[in-house]
């Protein structure tokens, strides 16, 4: 089983460190063609990460719980 990198983004903790989370997907497809499963999220230097909901994550090793830094927007 392999999985393909598929987004990053930072998430910052309590105390205002920035992580960088990375985010994985199998890449071995089902037969209809979805991948049936959720995804897996890694920090860079590869500790397991949980998502709780959209903005909020937690490291399963510390029980650290991450926040989603926002997409930067560009003005135009």
């Amino acid at each position: 089983m392999a999985a393909v990198l598929v987004g990053q983004f930072h998430a910052r903790d309590a105390e205002g460190r920035v992580y960088s989370v990375h985010e994985f997907q199998e890449s071995n497809p089902s037969v209809d063609g979805s991948t049936g499963s959720e995804p897996i999220y890694k920090l860079a230097i590869g500790d397991r990460v949980n998502k709780v909901n959209e903005n909020e994550f937690l490291l399963v090793q510390s029980g650290i719980t991450l926040i989603r830094e926002p997409e930067p927007t560009v003005a135009s």
